[in-house]
């Protein structure tokens, strides 16, 4: 069934990411090894990535301060409903050895990651 599974991640913008990785290091006992402080729960099918950006970063669009990543089951199968909604979704797919990537914009005109984690 296409369905959100999940939260796949949170991306904020922020002025100096390794000073703040460090903060939260510091001050809450939060390693972040692959750039990222990762959460796990059994009842997931991948970990929670919390992940700093440069506020240059292109990954996402300049003026949107944060990004969202929901978990999906069946990437295809959601953006294909999303298509079928009338939702602006980008055509473009990534594949990577953790998962594969896609995209849709929102009614407030946020971009919004979707992940299919790997089995």
């Amino acid at each position: 069934m296409a369905q959100v599974t999940g939260i796949g991640g949170a991306f904020l913008r922020v002025k100096d990411p390794d000073a703040l990785y460090a903060w939260y290091e510091q001050h809450l006992g939060l390693a972040h090894p692959k750039g990222c402080f990762v959460f796990s729960h059994e009842t997931q099918r991948g970990n929670i990535a919390v992940s700093f950006f440069s506020k240059e970063s292109k990954y996402f669009p300049v003026s949107q301060p944060a990004m969202l990543n929901f978990q999906v089951d069946d990437l295809d199968g959601v953006l294909d409903k999303l298509v079928a909604a009338g939702v602006s979704v980008d055509p473009k797919r990534e594949d990577y050895s953790y998962g594969r990537f896609g995209w849709f914009t929102d009614p407030e005109g946020n971009r919004v990651e979707l992940w299919q984690p790997r089995p």
